[in-house]
Protein backbone atom coordinates (compact mmCIF):
# COMPACT_ATOMS: atom_id res chain seq x y z
CA UNK A 1 0.00 0.00 0.00
CA UNK A 2 2.71 2.49 1.01
CA UNK A 3 4.06 2.41 -2.46
CA UNK A 4 1.00 2.47 -4.46
CA UNK A 5 -0.25 5.82 -2.13
CA UNK A 6 3.24 7.50 -2.95
CA UNK A 7 2.69 6.55 -6.38
CA UNK A 8 -0.80 8.12 -6.62
CA UNK A 9 0.19 10.75 -4.51
CA UNK A 10 3.10 12.19 -6.29
CA UNK A 11 0.95 11.69 -9.29
CA UNK A 12 -1.86 13.94 -8.24
CA UNK A 13 1.11 16.75 -6.76
CA UNK A 14 2.69 16.62 -10.24
CA UNK A 15 -0.77 17.36 -12.07
CA UNK A 16 -1.69 19.78 -9.07
CA UNK A 17 1.62 21.68 -9.44
CA UNK A 18 2.16 21.40 -13.29
CA UNK A 19 -1.14 22.59 -14.19
CA UNK A 20 -1.01 25.74 -11.36
CA UNK A 21 2.03 26.16 -10.87
CA UNK A 22 4.57 25.71 -13.48
CA UNK A 23 2.14 25.89 -16.63
CA UNK A 24 1.15 29.87 -14.93
CA UNK A 25 5.10 30.34 -14.95
CA UNK A 26 5.70 29.18 -18.31
CA UNK A 27 2.65 31.19 -19.81
CA UNK A 28 3.76 34.13 -18.59
CA UNK A 29 7.21 33.10 -19.91
CA UNK A 30 5.96 32.64 -23.57
CA UNK A 31 3.96 36.32 -22.94
CA UNK A 32 7.16 37.93 -22.55
CA UNK A 33 9.21 36.08 -25.71
CA UNK A 34 6.43 35.45 -28.24
CA UNK A 35 5.01 38.50 -30.20
CA UNK A 36 1.24 38.64 -31.55
CA UNK A 37 2.29 37.03 -34.97
CA UNK A 38 3.87 33.85 -33.09
CA UNK A 39 7.37 34.36 -33.36
CA UNK A 40 10.06 34.50 -30.68
CA UNK A 41 11.44 37.58 -29.72
CA UNK A 42 13.46 39.40 -27.14
CA UNK A 43 12.17 42.67 -27.58
CA UNK A 44 9.74 43.38 -24.81
CA UNK A 45 12.75 42.04 -22.53
CA UNK A 46 15.26 44.64 -24.36
CA UNK A 47 12.56 47.44 -23.86
CA UNK A 48 12.18 46.86 -20.42
CA UNK A 49 15.80 47.22 -19.66
CA UNK A 50 15.65 50.88 -21.74
CA UNK A 51 12.92 52.41 -20.10
CA UNK A 52 13.63 54.20 -17.08
CA UNK A 53 11.12 53.54 -15.50
CA UNK A 54 10.85 50.57 -15.58
CA UNK A 55 14.60 50.18 -14.34
CA UNK A 56 13.58 52.54 -11.63
CA UNK A 57 11.14 50.22 -9.98
CA UNK A 58 13.32 46.95 -10.17
CA UNK A 59 15.70 49.44 -8.86
CA UNK A 60 13.72 50.38 -6.24
CA UNK A 61 12.21 47.14 -5.68
CA UNK A 62 15.75 45.63 -5.30
CA UNK A 63 16.58 48.58 -2.79
CA UNK A 64 13.36 48.16 -0.74
CA UNK A 65 14.03 44.45 -0.07
CA UNK A 66 17.90 44.75 0.54
CA UNK A 67 16.98 47.32 3.44
CA UNK A 68 14.09 45.71 4.68
CA UNK A 69 16.05 42.49 5.19
CA UNK A 70 19.03 44.43 6.64
CA UNK A 71 16.93 46.07 9.10
CA UNK A 72 14.67 43.02 9.98
CA UNK A 73 18.37 41.13 10.42
CA UNK A 74 19.14 44.03 12.98
CA UNK A 75 16.39 43.22 14.82
CA UNK A 76 16.26 39.80 14.80
CA UNK A 77 19.55 38.17 14.92
CA UNK A 78 20.37 39.92 18.38
CA UNK A 79 16.73 39.04 20.09
CA UNK A 80 17.13 35.94 19.15
CA UNK A 81 20.59 35.48 20.49
CA UNK A 82 19.30 36.76 23.62
CA UNK A 83 16.29 34.52 23.89
CA UNK A 84 18.66 31.49 23.28
CA UNK A 85 21.37 32.39 25.95
CA UNK A 86 19.83 34.14 28.55
CA UNK A 87 16.79 34.47 31.18
CA UNK A 88 15.40 38.04 32.00
CA UNK A 89 12.32 39.18 33.16
CA UNK A 90 9.32 38.89 31.30
CA UNK A 91 11.03 36.76 29.42
CA UNK A 92 8.13 33.98 28.23
CA UNK A 93 5.39 37.08 27.52
CA UNK A 94 7.67 38.79 25.71
CA UNK A 95 8.49 35.63 23.06
CA UNK A 96 4.86 35.11 23.16
CA UNK A 97 3.89 38.78 22.43
CA UNK A 98 6.83 38.77 19.76
CA UNK A 99 3.95 36.90 17.23
CA UNK A 100 2.08 40.18 17.43
CA UNK A 101 3.56 42.35 14.31
CA UNK A 102 2.28 38.96 12.14
CA UNK A 103 -1.54 39.73 12.84
CA UNK A 104 -2.20 42.66 10.74
CA UNK A 105 -1.88 42.23 7.09
CA UNK A 106 1.07 44.95 6.24
CA UNK A 107 -1.00 46.49 3.92
CA UNK A 108 -3.69 47.61 6.21
CA UNK A 109 -0.92 48.38 8.80
CA UNK A 110 -0.09 51.15 6.42
CA UNK A 111 -2.98 53.39 7.41
CA UNK A 112 -2.07 52.90 11.35
CA UNK A 113 1.69 53.94 10.15
CA UNK A 114 1.09 56.57 8.42
CA UNK A 115 -1.51 58.52 10.46
CA UNK A 116 0.79 58.36 13.01
CA UNK A 117 4.66 58.76 11.90
CA UNK A 118 2.99 61.07 8.44
CA UNK A 119 3.93 64.26 8.01
CA UNK A 120 0.60 65.54 9.71
CA UNK A 121 0.37 62.64 12.10
CA UNK A 122 0.01 62.04 15.42
CA UNK A 123 4.02 62.06 16.58
CA UNK A 124 4.47 65.58 14.74
CA UNK A 125 1.39 66.43 16.66
CA UNK A 126 3.27 65.43 20.07
CA UNK A 127 6.24 67.19 19.18
CA UNK A 128 4.24 70.44 18.20
CA UNK A 129 2.66 70.21 21.88
CA UNK A 130 5.75 69.55 23.84
CA UNK A 131 6.84 72.90 21.75
CA UNK A 132 9.83 70.77 19.71
CA UNK A 133 8.70 71.75 16.90
CA UNK A 134 7.09 74.98 15.96
CA UNK A 135 3.64 75.61 15.39
CA UNK A 136 4.14 77.00 11.98
CA UNK A 137 6.71 75.14 10.56
CA UNK A 138 6.37 72.48 7.69
CA UNK A 139 6.46 69.32 9.76
CA UNK A 140 8.69 66.39 8.55
CA UNK A 141 7.34 63.43 6.82
CA UNK A 142 9.05 60.24 9.41
CA UNK A 143 8.21 58.00 6.41
CA UNK A 144 10.06 59.80 3.42
CA UNK A 145 8.12 60.92 1.04
CA UNK A 146 9.70 62.44 -2.22
CA UNK A 147 8.79 62.21 -5.45
CA UNK A 148 7.97 59.00 -5.63
CA UNK A 149 6.58 57.73 -2.76
CA UNK A 150 7.47 57.21 0.68
CA UNK A 151 10.57 54.21 0.61
CA UNK A 152 11.31 54.48 3.98
CA UNK A 153 7.98 53.98 5.37
CA UNK A 154 7.22 50.78 2.92
CA UNK A 155 10.51 49.15 4.67
CA UNK A 156 10.35 50.02 8.11
CA UNK A 157 6.35 48.67 7.78
CA UNK A 158 8.02 45.05 5.27
CA UNK A 159 10.54 44.91 8.92
CA UNK A 160 8.25 45.21 10.88
CA UNK A 161 5.46 43.00 9.84
CA UNK A 162 8.57 40.30 8.72
CA UNK A 163 11.24 40.65 11.41
CA UNK A 164 9.06 37.58 13.46
CA UNK A 165 9.68 35.42 10.60
CA UNK A 166 13.53 35.68 10.91
CA UNK A 167 13.62 35.63 14.38
CA UNK A 168 11.67 32.27 14.45
CA UNK A 169 14.47 30.76 11.90
CA UNK A 170 17.07 32.24 13.83
CA UNK A 171 16.20 30.84 17.21
CA UNK A 172 15.45 27.28 15.65
CA UNK A 173 19.03 27.34 14.19
CA UNK A 174 20.57 28.32 17.84
CA UNK A 175 18.84 25.83 19.62
CA UNK A 176 20.31 23.14 17.17
CA UNK A 177 23.83 24.34 18.00
CA UNK A 178 25.78 21.58 20.22
CA UNK A 179 26.81 24.07 23.10
CA UNK A 180 29.56 21.64 23.88
CA UNK A 181 30.94 23.26 20.11
CA UNK A 182 30.96 26.95 22.41
CA UNK A 183 32.58 25.12 25.33
CA UNK A 184 35.06 23.66 23.27
CA UNK A 185 35.80 27.20 21.64
CA UNK A 186 36.01 29.04 24.74
CA UNK A 187 38.24 26.16 26.29
CA UNK A 188 40.74 27.40 23.42
CA UNK A 189 40.64 31.00 24.22
CA UNK A 190 37.43 32.03 21.59
CA UNK A 191 35.23 34.09 23.73
CA UNK A 192 32.62 37.06 23.28
CA UNK A 193 32.43 38.75 20.09
CA UNK A 194 35.04 36.77 18.34
CA UNK A 195 33.35 33.44 19.15
CA UNK A 196 29.84 34.65 17.95
CA UNK A 197 31.94 35.76 14.36
CA UNK A 198 33.72 32.58 14.29
CA UNK A 199 31.85 29.95 15.90
CA UNK A 200 27.97 30.83 16.68
CA UNK A 201 27.18 32.45 13.19
CA UNK A 202 28.43 30.33 10.69
CA UNK A 203 26.54 27.22 12.42
CA UNK A 204 23.13 29.21 12.66
CA UNK A 205 23.61 30.43 8.56
CA UNK A 206 21.14 27.70 7.53
CA UNK A 207 18.42 29.50 9.81
CA UNK A 208 19.55 32.69 9.04
CA UNK A 209 19.35 31.47 5.47
CA UNK A 210 15.95 29.93 5.39
CA UNK A 211 14.76 33.45 6.99
CA UNK A 212 16.26 36.19 5.26
CA UNK A 213 15.77 34.49 1.87
CA UNK A 214 11.62 34.17 2.58
CA UNK A 215 12.01 38.00 4.14
CA UNK A 216 13.99 39.21 0.80
CA UNK A 217 11.92 37.83 -1.75
CA UNK A 218 8.19 38.84 0.26
CA UNK A 219 9.93 42.12 0.41
CA UNK A 220 10.93 42.51 -3.51
CA UNK A 221 7.62 41.64 -4.47
CA UNK A 222 5.12 43.30 -2.25
CA UNK A 223 2.21 45.01 -3.40
CA UNK A 224 -0.32 46.03 -0.63
CA UNK A 225 2.32 48.25 1.32
CA UNK A 226 3.36 50.31 -1.76
CA UNK A 227 0.23 50.52 -3.10
CA UNK A 228 -1.26 52.23 0.03
CA UNK A 229 2.04 54.50 0.48
CA UNK A 230 0.97 55.85 -3.01
CA UNK A 231 4.59 54.31 -3.41
CA UNK A 232 4.35 53.72 -7.53
CA UNK A 233 7.51 53.76 -9.17
CA UNK A 234 8.02 49.95 -7.56
CA UNK A 235 8.03 46.78 -9.80
CA UNK A 236 5.00 45.23 -8.20
CA UNK A 237 2.68 48.20 -9.07
CA UNK A 238 3.80 48.89 -11.98
CA UNK A 239 2.63 45.24 -12.81
CA UNK A 240 -0.29 45.77 -10.98
CA UNK A 241 -1.52 49.03 -13.02
CA UNK A 242 -0.28 47.06 -16.12
CA UNK A 243 -2.97 44.59 -15.96
CA UNK A 244 -5.45 47.03 -17.44
CA UNK A 245 -3.65 46.69 -20.39
CA UNK A 246 -2.58 43.03 -20.42
CA UNK A 247 -4.55 42.15 -23.60
CA UNK A 248 -2.88 44.05 -25.86
CA UNK A 249 0.40 45.29 -23.74
CA UNK A 250 3.09 42.63 -23.39
CA UNK A 251 5.67 44.62 -21.32
CA UNK A 252 3.96 43.78 -17.97
CA UNK A 253 4.74 39.64 -19.24
CA UNK A 254 8.24 40.87 -19.92
CA UNK A 255 8.52 43.13 -16.47
CA UNK A 256 6.41 39.47 -14.13
CA UNK A 257 9.36 37.66 -16.05
CA UNK A 258 12.34 39.62 -14.74
CA UNK A 259 10.89 40.00 -11.37
CA UNK A 260 10.50 35.88 -11.44
CA UNK A 261 14.13 35.65 -12.58
CA UNK A 262 15.73 38.44 -10.62
CA UNK A 263 14.15 36.62 -7.30
CA UNK A 264 15.52 33.19 -8.75
CA UNK A 265 19.15 34.96 -8.99
CA UNK A 266 18.97 36.59 -5.43
CA UNK A 267 18.02 33.62 -4.19
CA UNK A 268 21.14 31.64 -5.56
CA UNK A 269 22.84 34.16 -4.93
CA UNK A 270 22.15 33.98 -1.35
CA UNK A 271 22.30 30.43 -1.33
CA UNK A 272 25.86 30.40 -2.48
CA UNK A 273 27.07 33.46 -0.23
CA UNK A 274 25.63 32.62 3.19
CA UNK A 275 23.78 29.09 3.14
CA UNK A 276 26.74 27.89 0.45
CA UNK A 277 28.71 29.06 3.84
CA UNK A 278 26.97 26.67 6.38
CA UNK A 279 28.93 24.36 8.72
CA UNK A 280 28.60 21.04 8.74
CA UNK A 281 27.06 19.73 12.45
CA UNK A 282 25.46 17.38 14.27
CA UNK A 283 21.32 17.48 13.16
CA UNK A 284 20.25 18.41 16.77
CA UNK A 285 22.39 19.52 19.68
CA UNK A 286 23.62 16.45 21.68
CA UNK A 287 22.31 17.91 25.19
CA UNK A 288 20.15 21.80 25.23
CA UNK A 289 22.20 24.75 25.80
CA UNK A 290 21.68 26.27 29.42
CA UNK A 291 20.60 29.93 29.75
CA UNK A 292 22.45 32.15 31.75
CA UNK A 293 20.33 34.46 34.40
CA UNK A 294 20.94 37.95 34.47
CA UNK A 295 22.00 40.52 36.91
CA UNK A 296 19.26 42.54 37.37
CA UNK A 297 20.43 45.59 35.32
CA UNK A 298 21.56 43.58 32.45
CA UNK A 299 18.16 41.54 32.75
CA UNK A 300 16.55 44.81 32.39
CA UNK A 301 18.31 45.87 29.41
CA UNK A 302 17.49 42.57 27.39
CA UNK A 303 13.75 42.98 29.08
CA UNK A 304 13.96 46.90 27.41
CA UNK A 305 15.30 45.82 24.04
CA UNK A 306 12.34 43.16 23.21
CA UNK A 307 10.01 45.63 25.18
CA UNK A 308 11.16 48.61 22.82
CA UNK A 309 11.13 46.46 19.70
CA UNK A 310 7.51 45.23 20.42
CA UNK A 311 6.16 48.62 20.82
CA UNK A 312 7.52 49.99 17.66
CA UNK A 313 6.24 46.57 16.48
CA UNK A 314 2.96 47.33 17.94
CA UNK A 315 2.96 51.10 16.13
CA UNK A 316 0.97 49.57 13.19
CA UNK A 317 -1.72 48.27 15.25
CA UNK A 318 -2.55 51.28 17.79
CA UNK A 319 -2.90 53.31 14.87
CA UNK A 320 -5.41 51.31 12.99
CA UNK A 321 -7.78 50.41 15.84
CA UNK A 322 -7.22 54.31 17.07
CA UNK A 323 -8.34 55.21 13.69
CA UNK A 324 -11.45 52.69 13.16
CA UNK A 325 -12.50 54.46 16.34
CA UNK A 326 -12.18 57.83 15.36
CA UNK A 327 -14.34 60.43 14.08
CA UNK A 328 -11.78 62.52 12.94
CA UNK A 329 -8.24 62.75 13.27
CA UNK A 330 -5.61 65.16 11.63
CA UNK A 331 -2.82 67.14 13.57
CA UNK A 332 -3.68 65.84 16.77
CA UNK A 333 -2.03 63.13 18.94
CA UNK A 334 -5.32 61.83 19.47
CA UNK A 335 -8.44 61.58 17.68
CA UNK A 336 -10.47 64.65 18.56
CA UNK A 337 -14.00 62.75 18.39
CA UNK A 338 -14.57 59.12 18.74
CA UNK A 339 -17.43 57.07 17.42
CA UNK A 340 -18.59 53.18 16.62
CA UNK A 341 -20.62 54.26 13.60
CA UNK A 342 -17.21 52.95 11.67
CA UNK A 343 -17.93 49.13 12.51
CA UNK A 344 -21.67 49.65 11.46
CA UNK A 345 -21.15 51.67 8.33
CA UNK A 346 -18.73 48.68 7.36
CA UNK A 347 -20.47 45.89 8.19
CA UNK A 348 -23.51 47.56 6.51
CA UNK A 349 -21.38 48.71 3.60
CA UNK A 350 -22.59 46.64 -0.05
CA UNK A 351 -18.94 45.85 -0.23
CA UNK A 352 -18.40 44.45 3.31
CA UNK A 353 -20.75 40.98 4.02
CA UNK A 354 -20.55 39.70 0.23
CA UNK A 355 -16.66 40.04 0.63
CA UNK A 356 -16.53 38.16 4.25
CA UNK A 357 -18.89 35.57 2.95
CA UNK A 358 -16.78 35.15 -0.46
CA UNK A 359 -13.05 34.71 2.01
CA UNK A 360 -14.30 32.11 3.98
CA UNK A 361 -15.67 30.51 0.90
CA UNK A 362 -12.78 30.65 -1.03
CA UNK A 363 -10.28 29.79 1.92
CA UNK A 364 -12.50 27.24 3.38
CA UNK A 365 -12.46 25.28 -0.06
CA UNK A 366 -8.81 25.93 0.06
CA UNK A 367 -8.00 24.63 3.27
CA UNK A 368 -9.89 21.47 2.07
CA UNK A 369 -7.54 20.99 -0.68
CA UNK A 370 -4.45 21.77 1.30
CA UNK A 371 -5.68 19.11 4.20
CA UNK A 372 -6.14 16.53 1.25
CA UNK A 373 -3.29 16.81 -0.36
CA UNK A 374 -0.95 17.84 2.65
CA UNK A 375 -1.63 15.13 4.43
CA UNK A 376 -0.74 12.80 1.42
CA UNK A 377 2.37 14.89 0.84
CA UNK A 378 3.61 14.86 4.20
CA UNK A 379 2.75 11.33 4.83
CA UNK A 380 4.83 10.27 2.35
CA UNK A 381 7.98 12.63 3.09
CA UNK A 382 7.86 11.14 6.17
CA UNK A 383 6.81 7.92 6.15
CA UNK A 384 7.99 5.99 3.20
CA UNK A 385 11.06 5.30 0.87
CA UNK A 386 9.46 6.14 -2.17
CA UNK A 387 12.45 7.43 -4.53
CA UNK A 388 10.62 10.92 -5.46
CA UNK A 389 9.90 12.01 -1.85
CA UNK A 390 12.73 14.60 -1.61
CA UNK A 391 11.54 16.38 -4.93
CA UNK A 392 7.86 16.11 -3.54
CA UNK A 393 8.58 17.54 -0.24
CA UNK A 394 10.81 20.61 -2.38
CA UNK A 395 7.90 20.76 -4.90
CA UNK A 396 5.10 21.68 -1.56
CA UNK A 397 7.60 23.87 -0.31
CA UNK A 398 8.27 25.98 -3.71
CA UNK A 399 5.29 28.52 -3.42
CA UNK A 400 7.06 30.10 -0.67
CA UNK A 401 9.97 31.35 -2.48
CA UNK A 402 7.97 32.16 -5.95
CA UNK A 403 6.01 35.15 -5.29
CA UNK A 404 2.36 35.70 -5.06
CA UNK A 405 2.49 38.14 -7.53
CA UNK A 406 3.95 36.14 -9.91
CA UNK A 407 1.95 33.19 -9.74
CA UNK A 408 -1.28 35.76 -10.02
CA UNK A 409 -0.33 37.22 -13.52
CA UNK A 410 0.56 33.79 -14.40
CA UNK A 411 -3.09 32.60 -13.75
CA UNK A 412 -4.14 35.83 -15.68
CA UNK A 413 -2.33 34.68 -18.92
CA UNK A 414 -2.65 31.35 -18.61
CA UNK A 415 -6.53 32.19 -18.69
CA UNK A 416 -6.98 34.14 -21.91
CA UNK A 417 -8.35 33.89 -24.35
CA UNK A 418 -7.82 30.69 -26.59
CA UNK A 419 -6.25 29.64 -23.77
CA UNK A 420 -6.51 25.38 -22.73
CA UNK A 421 -7.82 27.22 -19.15
CA UNK A 422 -9.53 29.93 -20.32
CA UNK A 423 -12.64 28.61 -19.04
CA UNK A 424 -11.61 29.56 -15.59
CA UNK A 425 -10.96 33.45 -16.33
CA UNK A 426 -11.33 35.51 -13.87
CA UNK A 427 -13.87 38.36 -15.39
CA UNK A 428 -16.14 35.29 -15.37
CA UNK A 429 -16.05 33.79 -12.33
CA UNK A 430 -12.65 33.80 -9.85
CA UNK A 431 -14.06 31.43 -7.73
CA UNK A 432 -12.01 28.41 -8.90
CA UNK A 433 -8.88 30.34 -9.59
CA UNK A 434 -8.48 31.89 -6.19
CA UNK A 435 -9.49 28.93 -4.68
CA UNK A 436 -6.69 27.53 -6.66
CA UNK A 437 -3.85 30.20 -5.74
CA UNK A 438 -4.92 30.51 -2.33
CA UNK A 439 -4.59 26.33 -2.20
CA UNK A 440 -1.12 26.75 -4.01
CA UNK A 441 -0.15 29.43 -1.26
CA UNK A 442 -0.45 27.91 1.69
CA UNK A 443 -0.01 24.29 1.14
CA UNK A 444 3.44 24.47 2.53
CA UNK A 445 2.14 25.41 6.09
CA UNK A 446 0.19 22.18 6.12
CA UNK A 447 2.65 20.19 4.77
CA UNK A 448 5.10 21.49 7.22
CA UNK A 449 2.91 21.17 10.27
CA UNK A 450 1.72 17.46 9.55
CA UNK A 451 5.11 16.50 8.75
CA UNK A 452 6.28 17.53 12.16
CA UNK A 453 3.39 16.02 13.71
CA UNK A 454 4.16 12.60 11.69
CA UNK A 455 8.09 13.01 12.87
CA UNK A 456 6.37 12.85 16.50
CA UNK A 457 4.65 9.99 16.94
CA UNK A 458 5.77 6.63 16.29
CA UNK A 459 5.08 3.75 13.71
CA UNK A 460 4.69 1.27 16.67
CA UNK A 461 1.36 2.07 16.90
CA UNK A 462 0.37 1.63 13.20
CA UNK A 463 2.56 -1.42 12.76
CA UNK A 464 0.51 -3.04 15.75
CA UNK A 465 -2.79 -2.22 14.21
CA UNK A 466 -1.87 -3.63 11.22
CA UNK A 467 -0.95 -6.67 12.74
CA UNK A 468 -4.59 -6.79 14.02
CA UNK A 469 -5.66 -6.93 10.64
CA UNK A 470 -6.20 -3.41 10.10
CA UNK A 471 -5.31 -2.13 6.41
CA UNK A 472 -2.41 0.46 6.00
CA UNK A 473 -4.89 3.33 5.17
CA UNK A 474 -7.44 2.30 8.10
CA UNK A 475 -4.16 2.53 10.61
CA UNK A 476 -3.60 5.92 8.86
CA UNK A 477 -6.96 6.95 9.42
CA UNK A 478 -8.31 5.46 12.85
CA UNK A 479 -4.20 5.73 14.18
CA UNK A 480 -2.58 8.04 12.93
CA UNK A 481 -4.95 11.21 12.11
CA UNK A 482 -6.18 11.14 15.30
CA UNK A 483 -2.58 11.53 16.96
CA UNK A 484 -1.93 14.15 14.73
CA UNK A 485 -4.81 15.83 15.13
CA UNK A 486 -3.48 19.03 16.74
CA UNK A 487 -0.85 19.54 13.50
CA UNK A 488 -3.68 19.17 11.26
CA UNK A 489 -5.61 22.15 13.43
CA UNK A 490 -2.84 24.03 12.96
CA UNK A 491 -2.15 23.97 10.05
CA UNK A 492 -5.21 24.37 8.84
CA UNK A 493 -6.12 26.91 10.83
CA UNK A 494 -3.08 28.97 9.44
CA UNK A 495 -3.87 27.68 5.97
CA UNK A 496 -7.30 29.47 6.20
CA UNK A 497 -6.26 32.39 8.37
CA UNK A 498 -3.62 33.47 5.79
CA UNK A 499 -5.81 32.26 2.66
CA UNK A 500 -8.12 34.95 4.24
CA UNK A 501 -5.98 37.92 4.10
CA UNK A 502 -4.09 37.32 1.25
CA UNK A 503 -3.44 40.19 -1.06
CA UNK A 504 -1.74 39.55 -4.07
CA UNK A 505 -4.14 36.74 -5.56
CA UNK A 506 -7.23 39.08 -4.15
CA UNK A 507 -6.18 42.09 -5.62
CA UNK A 508 -5.14 40.82 -8.92
CA UNK A 509 -7.81 37.97 -9.80
CA UNK A 510 -11.03 39.46 -8.31
CA UNK A 511 -11.64 42.16 -10.80
CA UNK A 512 -16.01 42.14 -9.80
CA UNK A 513 -17.50 43.65 -6.96
CA UNK A 514 -19.35 40.85 -6.33
CA UNK A 515 -16.77 38.85 -6.07
CA UNK A 516 -14.35 40.48 -4.01
CA UNK A 517 -12.96 38.84 -0.65
CA UNK A 518 -12.12 40.80 2.07
CA UNK A 519 -8.86 41.94 1.26
CA UNK A 520 -9.84 43.77 -1.68
CA UNK A 521 -12.69 45.34 -0.08
CA UNK A 522 -10.24 46.53 2.54
CA UNK A 523 -8.16 48.39 -0.57
CA UNK A 524 -11.26 49.70 -2.36
CA UNK A 525 -13.06 51.15 1.05
CA UNK A 526 -9.68 52.77 1.31
CA UNK A 527 -9.66 54.32 -1.84
CA UNK A 528 -12.91 56.02 -1.17
CA UNK A 529 -12.94 59.84 -0.81
CA UNK A 530 -13.79 61.10 3.06
CA UNK A 531 -14.40 57.90 5.53
CA UNK A 532 -12.72 55.09 3.36
CA UNK A 533 -9.88 54.68 5.53
CA UNK A 534 -11.89 54.64 8.66
CA UNK A 535 -14.02 52.10 7.10
CA UNK A 536 -10.48 49.83 6.17
CA UNK A 537 -9.81 50.40 9.27
CA UNK A 538 -12.54 48.89 11.11
CA UNK A 539 -12.28 45.97 9.17
CA UNK A 540 -8.51 45.87 9.66
CA UNK A 541 -9.30 45.42 13.49
CA UNK A 542 -11.72 42.27 12.36
CA UNK A 543 -8.55 40.99 10.09
CA UNK A 544 -6.35 41.63 12.59
CA UNK A 545 -8.33 39.83 15.99
CA UNK A 546 -9.31 36.70 13.32
CA UNK A 547 -5.21 36.55 12.21
CA UNK A 548 -4.45 36.64 16.05
CA UNK A 549 -6.60 33.84 17.47
CA UNK A 550 -5.33 31.96 14.46
CA UNK A 551 -1.44 32.25 15.40
CA UNK A 552 -1.94 32.15 19.08
CA UNK A 553 -3.78 28.83 18.35
CA UNK A 554 -0.66 27.33 16.29
CA UNK A 555 2.13 28.86 18.39
CA UNK A 556 0.17 26.44 21.47
CA UNK A 557 0.23 23.62 19.10
CA UNK A 558 3.16 23.77 17.11
CA UNK A 559 5.68 25.81 20.03
CA UNK A 560 9.20 26.31 18.28
CA UNK A 561 8.32 23.90 14.90
CA UNK A 562 6.10 27.29 14.19
CA UNK A 563 9.24 28.70 12.49
CA UNK A 564 9.90 25.53 9.81
CA UNK A 565 6.57 26.90 8.31
CA UNK A 566 8.54 29.79 7.08
CA UNK A 567 11.38 27.97 5.04
CA UNK A 568 12.07 28.28 1.49
CA UNK A 569 15.58 26.69 2.42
Amino acid sequence: MSRAFAILVGCLAALFFGCFFAWPILQTVRGAFVDASGHWTGAYLLEIARNRVYLDGLRNAFLLALVSTAMTAALAIPLAWMADRFEFPAKKLLLAMLLVPMVLPPFVGAIGLKQVLGQYGALNALFTHLGWLAADAVPPDWLGGGRHGRFWGVALLNTLHLYPILFLNVAAALANIDPALGEAAENLGCTGWRKFRRVTLPLMMPGLFAGGAIVFIWAFTELGVPLMFDYNRVTPVQIFRGLKELSGNPLPYALVVVTLVASILFYAAGKWAIGGGAFAMLPKATRAAETRPLGLWPGLLCTAAFGGVIALALVPHVGVVLVSFARDWYQSILPTAWTLAHYQTALGHDLTVPSILNSVKYSGLATGVDLLLGIGIAYVVVRTTFPGRNALDICAMLPLAVPGLVLAFGYLAMTQEGRVFAFLNPTKDPTMLLIIAYSIRRLPYVVRSVAAGLQQTSTALEEAAQNLGATPLRALRKITLPLISANLLAGGLLAFAFAMLEVSDSLVLAQRQADFPITKAIYELFNLLGEGRFLASALGVWAMVFLGIALFGASRILGKKLGALFRVG
